[in-house]
């Protein structure tokens, strides 16, 4: 069977962790997922973690790390820096175990993540733009506070309680030949590949990391892809991976795939339509990777890692009307009118004769450049599909109104 380079983590490591995560209540389903196998012509399984108490799978390396403290440790406390589901797996044990967390996050964390986290018992230090700084941060305070160090991802111990995904994925399916998994510091990744490799060493491992973020991709194929910005997959928006987990990933993974926000957007909306799942940007990295190269895995049996559900209601929603908006399902006009009485209820009876929803009207007379006499409306509608947009305009033009659509994304 194949070894981790140093020994750094055993499979032997993984089974111990598995004992206590089954203990804990914390393995999840993995289910087929039959339309996602029809649309991109593969066998794809899912291991859902977002279905985990704090809605993401570090619960299990938390808990495996937790788990290994002294008395004395436990009586003064962890500190753990995180932008959210660390934090909240950590937070979670803590307060199970009888011991008091603090956990620091960048200032640009989502409310919801930093509201879940206190809701678990945890104090939030809210210090440093990024992650680096919010670490830098957490060794201050711990050093100051004489805190143990939870690190989110390059410790044997949180790598090993990652890793018994792959055992429960592949103990339901044994005929993956493919996982699929997110990458951000590397502690899933290095988890999955130790446990994968040990019960199938001819299993393919394909990592996935952001566009804006690829650390690890830059780590093990010395390239120098540029990095920052805002990215929907905060959970895996990491600018350094870890040396434990680059070791590991750098033995095992076949690729480092990167994925585009758009792509990104893509696969959280195509959870959410097929699979009535609320996946965040950082679970849905596996299927954004399907999305942007689905012949490398055609006719494949593979499993996709959910690896977690904590996304903030508002990006979900802009998520949504945006899908709608680019498949032409939500679409703006732009119609001319007579200024005069009747004429916007005209327009409004042939909309509703379409089979078209009017969602909003903007009547636009002080900010155009048309005659004084005339007026802008733009309305917008919901519709079937492209076709009903362009049947729509049609049936308008036809009945003397100039009309325009005025987002070009529709049916792209």
């Amino acid at each position: 069977m194949a070894q981790v380079p140093a020994s750094e983590v055993s499979f032997g490591d993984i089974e111990a962790a598995a004992v206590r995560v089954r203990a804990a209540g914390l393995s999840t389903p993995q289910i087929v997922a039959p339309v996602l196998s029809e649309t991109f012509g593969a066998h794809i399984r899912l291991k859902l973690e977002n279905l985990q108490p704090t809605g993401s799978f570090k619960v299990r390396g938390a808990l495996n790390k937790l788990a290994s403290l002294t008395t004395e440790e436990v009586s003064r406390g962890v500190i753990a820096m995180s932008a959210g589901n660390h934090a909240q797996g950590v937070a979670y044990h803590a307060r199970r175990m009888g011991m008091q967390a603090t956990i620091v996050m960048p200032l640009d964390t989502p409310f919801t993540k930093i509201r879940d986290t206190e809701k678990l018992g945890a104090t939030v230090v809210l210090e440093g733009e990024t992650l680096a700084e919010a670490r830098a941060a957490s060794e201050r305070l711990a050093n100051e506070r004489r805190l143990t160090m939870i690190h989110p991802y390059d410790d044997p111990l949180t790598i090993a309680g990652q890793g018994t995904i792959a055992m429960e994925f592949l103990a339901e399916f044994p005929d993956l030949d493919c996982l699929v998994v997110p990458v951000g510091g590397g502690g899933l990744i290095a988890g999955i590949c130790v446990a994968a490799k040990h019960l199938k060493p001819n299993i393919e491992i394909i990592g996935v990391e952001t566009e804006l973020f690829p650390s690890m991709r830059n780590a093990l194929r010395g390239e120098s892809h540029r990095m920052g910005g805002r990215t929907v997959a905060e959970g895996i928006a990491v600018a350094q991976v870890g040396l434990i987990t680059q070791a590991i990933a750098g033995e095992y993974v076949a690729d480092i795939v990167l994925a585009s926000e758009n792509e990104l957007e893509r696969a959280m909306l195509t959870y959410v339509r097929e699979q009535h799942l609320v996946v965040e940007g950082a679970g849905a990295a596996p299927l954004a990777a399907i999305i942007k190269e689905s012949d490398r895995y055609l006719g494949r049996s593979v499993g996709l890692i959910v690896s977690g559900g904590n996304v903030d209601s508002r990006l979900l929603s802009s998520i949504l009307l945006r899908g709608l908006t680019r498949e032409g399902f939500l679409v703006r006009i732009r119609v001319e009118i007579e200024d005069r009485p009747g004429e916007l209820a005209e327009i409004a009876e042939l909309i509703g004769k379409s089979g078209a929803n009017i969602v909003e009207v903007v009547h636009q007379r002080l900010f155009s450049d048309i005659p004084l006499r005339q007026a802008d409306v733009d309305i917008t509608l919901e519709t079937r599909d492209p076709a009903h947009v362009a049947e729509l305009l049609g049936s308008l033009a036809s009945s003397g109104f100039t009309a325009r659509l005025l987002n070009n994304t529709a049916g792209s």
